[in-house]
């Protein structure tokens, strides 16, 4: 301490030195002192050294003054409260001194003190800004001297946007000092004045926030004079722009005088009337709906706005002749410096862009009214508002975009946003082809980012246009016309448009495309050659399409995109995205034109295997590949196995998940066309790395693993002999595995059947079902539910016989004899008893086992069993039987139905797995037809079961029957919702359900013209009825939102009516001495939620946001369960629609804040607390989320909350681990998608 303070001395000392360099050094030296964390300073140190600095602040030397007012800004955080003030008061009375530099250096010490005082030490920073406020506003309210007054206008807006919430109680008086500024003569000090009201507004209290409107309203009223008018109106739009959540209820009184004036010969005016309409639409987006039409009506007329200039038409052909460039000059000649109609102009367009990006619901109409005027715009002379008219017309492409991925049909839809934007093509491509050719860069710019857009919501929309883009394309890659930036955007517009079009459409211009693109692929500049390979890789495709021929001669080609490709291949100084880039090109080239390289083969392939062994581009090299082994002209790739093999399967140990993946793929690729070239060692030095791979930590990798032997065991044979030593334990505790599903076991089984037809020994039928079913006859553990392996492991053993089985017919009678016996022997254990049942039943839904007369009797016995699990597996037996005779065994079900109503559950169930079976392929279906009526018949006979879980199976049944033969059922099950019963009704609503899937199928236009129908169940009587059909509509909103997107205005309101608390369904139960409250209300109101959960990630765009927000602000109140998911929505609300949410920020803080503040009751159970702290930390990431909108920290309530967090320990801890989580997940899911 005491040599910190001897150094700070000698400091002191130097700097009354009367040499500048040593007060310049000695103050530098201090600056590297206050920086350092670790400095502290006594009382007197303090004292001196901020005496010393502001002496400083008047020093002759400016370059002293500059340091001094920088150390100012360290210095803040290092002395104490009363210091700060001292500096603050000196800086305050220099800011009123008579001289301009002092004047000058002080303000920028102020504003360096407010941008370092610390926001976490509320007390100093508010004492603090109180200080200088009281001087801010005396200075701008009373001085004579404007640039004082612009100083003092700067600071206060510094403060307030920092600190606006600490000075609530000077609010009035800095109002009524910037108020008086807004009709100064001066523009400069009205500017700072708005710049400063903004960020008043954004805290002050809603009585304050009044009075502003009202000024500003009576002020725009009186129209004294157009030059304060047109201030008035900046400052409205500014108001609306930092605080337009509170700005919405003045809208209706605000925007009919602002119309007004829209009319008025003032061009300037015109600019900021239509600057504070684009603020209000994009800030206040539900209130300004009824004055939409109006405001689109007066962009469309200003957008036009060009009185100085004549558009003739007839000269728009005349540009194509070689004058086009001296026409270009001349409009480059024209200038009128007092023509202020561009900014007009240029306020219409980005107006126009706000409504568009905003109004999503308005889409038709703005193609039939505003897209053309837009199109007819693309010819404006002023490259500033030109960018803006593209800019607006790509908002309304990208609008379209969301319909075509969330609505599958909006591409049918006759005269739908799709097919009007269809019918604008040829305007659109008239309008810019020729602007293609213009010298200006950010023109042609702006017209490729269109026409890139335009591909992008519609592919294949340039196919008849093409030629008139071409002369624009080769003008923009040519080198005198073209910068940097224009030739890598117009190489990323055709690529779009290669990938997005028939090879056809290019074929009859590959002669003019092709020099500029291998001119492109040698340009010096990285990023050109990166774009222009991505194009070559493209063209290839194009010109020698491998799918379908075309009849085109590309060999004239090849030679000249080999070459250029190669060139790129062979550097090895060059950018990594280069490198790979070359890679993938070359490959392509390779494999869509090998046959006519040959000879190059020679010099091309051994550089692969270059890059290959090079770990920087091993992963792209894997992919190039794996492309030419797969071409179908049977590339010649024997000169570099022997090498090439060993090194990918060293590739296989590597820790890089992407690589092992691609090196699999290939492998497998090469074993299946170039089998016979591989050697047994090469294949051997394979498997000797397949065994770590096959496990349950990485069922992708483990399945192009069995991928690949499945691919070895049918080319090398012989090799697999080896297969026992290491890789057959790995497959034999994989299907153990409870993960084990999909791909992976599909492999598994086409391994086994693959394995099976080697006949090598120890690969027979035999050896291989002993190896399967040892873990379950020999156990030697047993799971938490007394079976010898996990439940999900039976199902996979059972798959792998049956895949065995299928392949050897001739064991089929032995091994259904075998099973059958374990069933009926009482001996058996239950696991034995549980998988043999699987086991027939997998058999038999592939096998006819009708010739086993006792099936069906030790099966039905099974529905005895004391284990539930045992009994399930029965049930799954006889379904799965039944699929291989369907006219033996399906009658015989239907009449167990009828006859055993105690075993109905698990005849249902064999029932649905028949559907379920035979619905899948167009035999099966035709199986099943006969039997339809019947069926059908005896579901209704018991729809009307009181057991909920029979009645879900009947549903499901019936759902899935539908699907057979949707044009009569369809209208069966509607038929049935005028049914007496409700739990008919229930059934039928819920039958619905089973016939919806995230998949396109025939039923889709008949359930769309239906669904309705089921929907109104919404309004049923019966609780259970309404309950169903809003499970049954948020699976239709999740799975295929397009059938119920037209129906929301109707469906809504009923689905928001159950979102209630209704106090006739709570009531009150005695357990002994306790009473219980139970609300029989609460699961219907958690479907209506998670419905509205559901909505906001597939029909967001028609939903009335604020409406949705009254029924989530209710939930933030109800039950625990409603709660979580009303969290949740929040979260989802801020990122998708910020504004609205910010608009009702105030009552959404309420309820969190009561929830995180609860306190449990002292007495309370484990499980309380536990809940109360889930709550509490769900509340927290809402929380977070919200305060991740803009503008969410002004919030006077959300500051409250926020600084009650910070006093309470637990919260602020908790608050601060979802605060760090939040900023590491986003990088946590990148991590998980590139690994």
């Amino acid at each position: 301490m005491a040599s910190v303070s001897y150094h700070i001395a000698n400091l002191l000392e130097k700097m009354t030195s009367n040499d500048k360099d040593f007060r310049f050094m000695a103050t530098n030296d201090l600056m590297t002192e206050l920086q350092k964390d670790s400095i502290k300073l006594d009382d007197d140190s303090e004292r001196k050294v901020v005496r010393m600095l502001l002496k400083l602040l008047e020093d002759k030397n400016g370059e002293v003054q500059n340091l001094a007012v920088k150390c100012l800004g360290p210095l803040v955080n290092k002395v104490k409260e009363f210091q700060v003030e001292t500096i603050v008061d000196t800086l305050c009375s220099n800011m009123i001194s008579d001289k301009e530099q002092l004047r000058d250096i002080s303000s920028i010490g102020l504003k360096t003190v407010i941008s370092e005082l610390p926001p976490s030490s509320t007390a100093l920073a508010a004492s603090i800004c109180k200080k200088i406020t009281g001087r801010l506003t005396s200075a701008i309210s009373k001085q004579e001297d404007v640039s004082v007054q612009l100083e003092a206008l700067d600071i206060l807006g510094d403060l307030l946007s920092r600190f606006g919430g600490l000075l609530i109680s000077f609010h009035p008086s800095i109002m009524q000092s910037l108020l008086p500024q807004l009709s100064s003569p001066r523009l400069a000090v009205r500017k700072r004045a708005i710049i400063a009201i903004g960020y008043l507004v954004m805290s002050c209290n809603y009585t304050l926030f009044n009075e502003l409107i009202e000024f500003l309203l009576n002020e725009l009223i009186k129209n004294t004079s157009t030059s304060t008018t047109r201030t008035y109106i900046q400052c409205v739009g500014a108001i609306s722009r930092q605080a337009g959540h509170r700005f919405g209820e003045h809208l209706e009184k605000m925007v009919p005088p602002i119309v007004r004036f829209c009319r008025e010969e003032d061009d300037e005016l015109r600019e900021y009337c239509l600057q504070a309409f684009e603020s209000f639409v994009r800030r206040c987006p539900k209130e300004i709906s009824p004055f939409v039409q109006e405001i689109i009506k007066i962009c469309l007329l200003y957008i036009c706005h060009d009185p100085n200039y004549n558009y003739d038409d007839d000269d728009d052909d005349a540009m194509e002749t070689e004058d086009d460039e001296e026409d270009e000059e001349e409009d480059e000649e024209y200038s009128d410096d007092d023509d202020m109609s561009w900014k007009v102009r240029r306020a219409a367009a980005k107006c126009l862009d706000a409504v568009i990006g905003t109004r999503h619901e308005m889409l038709m109409d703005f193609y039939k009214n505003v897209s053309p005027a837009l199109i007819a715009r693309f010819k404006e002379r002023e490259e500033n508002v030109k960018a803006d008219i593209f800019h607006a017309f790509v908002t309304l492409l990208r609008q379209t975009r969301p319909t075509i991925t969330s609505d599958p049909d909006a591409m049918e839809q006759d005269g739908g946003p799709v097919s009007m934007l269809q019918t604008q093509i040829s305007d659109i491509v008239k309008a810019i082809h020729k602007q293609l050719r213009e010298k200006s860069v950010k023109t042609r710019q702006g017209c490729f980012s269109l026409l890139t857009e335009l591909v992008l919501v519609l592919p294949g929309a340039l196919a008849k246009h093409f030629d008139q883009l071409v002369p624009g394309i080769i003008y923009s890659l040519g080198d005198k016309n073209s910068s940097s930036n224009m030739k890598i955007d117009t190489l990323s517009f055709l690529n779009t448009i290669l990938i997005h079009h028939q090879p056809a459409v290019f074929l009859p211009h590959i002669k003019i495309l092709v020099p500029p693109i291998v001119h492109a692929v040698s340009d010096p500049f990285y990023k050109i050659t990166s774009e222009a390979l991505l194009v070559t890789q493209q063209l290839v495709k194009v010109i020698r399409p491998l799918e379908e021929p075309v009849q085109f001669n590309h060999k004239p080609f090849v030679p000249e995109l080999y070459q250029c490709t190669l060139k790129r291949l062979k550097a090895a100084d060059i950018d990594q995205e280069v490198k790979e880039r070359a890679i993938s090109c070359m490959g392509q080239i390779i494999r869509n034109m090998g046959d006519s390289l040959s000879s190059e083969l020679r010099e091309c392939l051994p550089i692969f295997l270059e890059r290959l062994k090079n770990e920087i581009t091993r992963l792209t090299a894997v992919k190039a590949l794996t492309m030419i082994a797969g071409s179908p002209l049977k590339i010649d790739l024997k000169p570099i196995l022997d090498e090439g093999i060993p090194v990918l399967a060293s590739f296989l140990r590597k820790n890089q998940r992407a690589l092992k993946l691609s090196t699999l793929t290939c492998l497998d690729v090469l074993v299946k066309c170039y089998g016979a070239s591989l050697s047994s060692n090469m294949i051997y030095e394979v498997m000797n790395e397949m065994s770590p791979l096959i496990n349950e930590n990485d069922l992708h990798v483990s399945q192009l693993t069995l991928n690949l032997l499945t691919s070895i065991s049918k080319t090398h044979k012989s090799c697999m002999a080896s297969l026992h030593n290491e890789i057959l334990p790995q497959i034999l505790q994989l299907i153990q595995s409870p993960l084990l599903q999909g791909g992976a076991l599909t492999a598994l089984l086409e391994l086994f059947q693959a394995l099976v037809l080697t006949g090598l020994p120890k690969h027979g039928f035999r050896d291989f079902l002993q190896l399967l079913i040892t873990p379950i006859y020999n156990p030697t553990t047993t799971t938490s539910m007394g079976f010898a392996v996990h439940k999900q492991a039976f199902h996979s053993i059972a798959k792998c016989v049956a895949a065995l089985t299928m392949k050897c017919p001739g064991e089929v009678n032995n091994v259904v004899i075998q099973f059958v016996k374990d069933v009926k022997n009482p001996k058996s254990t239950d696991s034995i008893r549980f998988f043999a049942l699987l086991a027939l039943g997998e058999i038999g839904k592939h096998i006819d086992l009708s010739g086993h007369n006792e099936i069906q009797t030790v099966i039905l016995d099974s529905f005895s069993s004391h284990n539930e699990e045992v009994k399930a597996a029965a049930s799954y037996a006889l379904g799965n039987v039944s699929v291989g005779n369907l006219p033996k065994f399906l009658p015989f079900v239907l009449k167990e139905i009828e006859n055993q109503p105690k075993r109905q559950y698990l005849l249902l169930h064999s029932l649905k797995e028949i559907i379920s079976c035979e619905s899948t392929s167009t035999a099966g279906v035709d199986n099943l037809k006969p039997y339809v009526a019947s069926v059908w018949s005896m579901l209704f006979n018991h729809c009307e079961c009181p057991e909920e879980g029979t009645r879900n199976v009947v549903s499901e049944c019936l759902g899935k029957l539908t699907l057979i033969d949707p044009a009569n059922l369809l209208s069966n099950l509607k038929n049935h919702l005028n049914s007496q019963s409700a739990l008919t009704r229930s059934t039928v609503v819920t039958a619905i359900k089973f016939t919806i899937s995230d998949q396109p199928q025939g039923i889709d236009n008949l359930l769309r013209n239906c669904i309705g129908d089921f929907l109104k169940t919404l309004q049923d009587p019966d609780l259970n009825v309404r309950r169903v059909a809003l499970v049954t509509f948020n699976s239709a909103a999740h799975n295929k939102p397009s059938l119920i997107r037209d129906l929301l205005d109707k469906v809504l309101p009923h689905l928001y009516n159950e979102t209630k608390v209704r106090k006739e369904l709570i009531r009150e139960v005695e357990m002994g001495p306790f009473k219980h409250t139970l609300d029989d209300g609460l699961d219907i109101r958690k479907a209506a939620f998670e419905c509205m959960y559901t909505l906001l990630d597939s029909c967001l765009d028609r939903l009335d946001i604020f409406e949705f927000l009254n029924h989530v602000e209710d939930g933030l109140k109800d039950h625990y369960d409603i709660k979580m998911l009303t969290y949740l929505m929040l979260v989802r609300l801020a990122h998708l629609c910020p504004s609205a949410v910010l608009q009702r920020l105030d009552r959404l803080v309420e309820p969190l804040r009561a929830t995180c503040t609860t306190k449990v009751k002292a007495h309370s159970v484990k499980q309380e607390f536990e809940k109360q702290d889930e709550l509490k930390r769900s509340a927290m990431r809402a929380v977070a989320s919200l305060l991740a909108i803009p503008d969410a920290d002004k919030s006077p309530q959300m500051n409250e909350f926020l600084s009650q967090i910070k006093q309470s320990t637990e919260l602020a801890a908790m608050f601060e681990s979802i605060q760090k989580d939040a900023q590491t997940s986003p990088t946590d899911i990148m991590m998980m998608d590139t690994s």
